[in-house]
């Protein structure tokens, strides 16, 4: 079958593409920035085609002979109308995948509480149950699937568990603690996913799709310390926490930011368990699945230990991130850019600088002044913005599109380029570039550039206060990384001569 995925530079979206190509389906992704998959190591085996599911003319070539369409978006943090781009978006995909002759829809949706009206729901659970009663009327067999907790390596439930419960022996935590919830492995989430693509017809309706354990948050936390092997924790519900406080608690914490945390918080306070397992009729569950809560968490955690996390949450963009135009481009419409440059040379061969650049952030750090950045990802949560606890998705290698910190990989040309795009909250857009070269003369050369496009009074304001620091941060930054650069050279010479000395014995 041809199957549509649009998300896929998602959580569950990137994870889901190879498994249908694994199933013998051929892919396309629709993508608004195409060039954010290409590194995925899947990307030559898909069409990717630039689209948006608002943009009815995009769609049309999009779901052009499609048998399969996957809805794998939203607008989780998209700001205060989100609810209206969910719906817009949702009536666009189901009205132009009827026309385009497509046979069925697959749509991932939240759990949604029994007993309880759909109006009376948070913002967020509404959308996506209206997001999903949209796509059933479409006139197109659809299959919503509705999961609560999904907990895999690098899902912002997963982080918000682990984060919680390693960092904080002691908890005073909000109320929701004790609100059942019927968490699912993500690997069950994708096998499901996969397996909707060859229901009947005839079959039009939403599934629960849960694991087999029922389980308060607190019951979680506690399994988690086991799992983890960590003491066991104290944890004190209070009532008056409320889940705007309990967001900025989170946020804290956790690398997931409030804006975030918040709806997956309001979300925690309805007990969410499956009234049904009805999905197991279209897509049986074979031995020893769904997996058991503890064993999803074991895996996932080995995950993580391994440097393997696939996707994460952090896969999407942060509302409000600034996007084109890149400062490559020649006209910035009369706007000032500013820019801050440095350059040194490098006693090492130029293989060896890149791995040092490709290898910046997270664990590492930014190679200058550690608390003045600390500090800027402290100031940056408190505005809501990312900080700089997103760490890496692997600590070696990056790809376009993987949030670093407060950045995010806008380019990276193999062994000689890395452009970052500033997600901080800033009144202006910025990138940070950084270049291994080999001069004239057959020397290394580390190159940097931050670039900033002021945006407003403000941004002009923002630029001139933090000039007086560059030359302590860009300055220090530049010169700690060419060092690391022979200083990791140095090793790898004395490791190989070490090594011949050994052979030749």
């Amino acid at each position: 079958m041809k199957c549509l995925v649009t998300g896929a530079g998602g959580y569950i979206g990137g994870r889901l593409v190879p498994e249908l190509l694994d199933a013998g389906h051929t892919v396309r992704c629709l993508a608004r920035t195409p060039a954010h998959l290409r590194d995925h190591p899947w990307a030559d085996r898909v069409d990717v085609v630039r689209g948006d599911v608002r943009d009815a003319d995009s769609l049309r070539p999009a779901l052009r002979d499609v048998d399969v369409a996957y809805y794998l978006v939203h607008s989780m943090t998209s700001g205060r109308d989100f609810e209206e781009t969910d719906r817009l978006a949702a009536r666009t995909f189901a009205t132009e995948a009827r026309a385009a002759g497509v046979r069925r829809i697959v749509y991932l949706g939240g759990l949604t509480p029994a007993g309880i009206p759909v109006d009376e729901l948070s913002p967020h659970l509404r959308s996506r149950a209206e997001v999903g009663r949209i796509l059933l009327a479409s006139g197109v067999p659809t299959t919503v699937l509705r999961a609560a907790v999904v907990v895999g390596s690098g899902s912002a439930s997963f982080e918000m568990l682990r984060y919680l419960t390693e960092r904080l022996p002691v908890m005073v935590t909000p109320s929701w603690v004790s609100t059942r919830v019927q968490p699912i492995a993500v690997r069950d989430v994708l096998r499901y996913l996969v397996g909707s693509a060859l229901m009947p017809a005839d079959v039009n309706r939403a599934f629960d799709i849960g694991g087999p354990d029922v389980l308060t948050y607190r019951q979680m936390m506690e399994r988690y310390a086991q799992v983890a092997r960590l003491p066991r924790r104290l944890i004190l519900p209070v009532p008056m926490l409320t889940p705007r406080l309990s967001s900025h608690w989170i946020g804290l914490v956790t690398p997931v930011p409030a804006a975030l945390a918040r709806p997956l918080a309001e979300s925690l306070k309805y007990e969410v368990v499956c009234a049904e397992h009805d999905i197991a009729r279209h897509v049986p569950d074979p031995p020893g699945t769904p997996l058991p809560f503890d064993r999803a968490l074991a895996l996932a955690l080995q995950r993580v230990r391994d440097a393997q996390v696939v996707t994460r949450w952090s896969s999407a963009a942060l509302p409000g991130a600034p996007s084109d135009p890149l400062p490559t481009d020649p006209d910035w419409a009369g706007g000032s850019l500013y820019t801050d440059e440095r350059e040194r040379e490098v006693e090492a061969r130029p293989e060896a600088l890149w791995r040092v650049i490709e290898g910046i952030g997270g664990q590492n750090g930014w190679y200058s002044f550690p608390l003045g950045w600390a500090v800027r990802g402290w100031l940056d949560r408190f505005v809501g913005g990312a900080g700089l606890r997103r760490g890496r998705r692997d600590a070696a290698s990056l790809r376009v599109g993987d949030a670093l910190d407060f950045w995010r990989v806008e380019e990276i040309e193999r062994g000689s380029m890395l452009r970052l795009r500033a997600e901080m909250r800033l009144p202006g857009k910025a990138w940070l570039e950084m270049y291994a070269e080999r001069d004239g003369d057959g020397r290394s050369r580390y190159r940097q550039r931050a670039l900033f496009h002021p945006r407003g009074l403000a941004g002009q304001l923002y630029w001139w206060s933090v000039a007086p620091f560059h030359a302590v941060v860009f300055g220090g930054m530049a010169r700690r990384i060419a060092r690391a650069a022979e200083d990791g050279a140095e090793r790898a010479d004395a490791k190989a001569a070490g090594e011949a000395v050994a052979r030749r014995r």
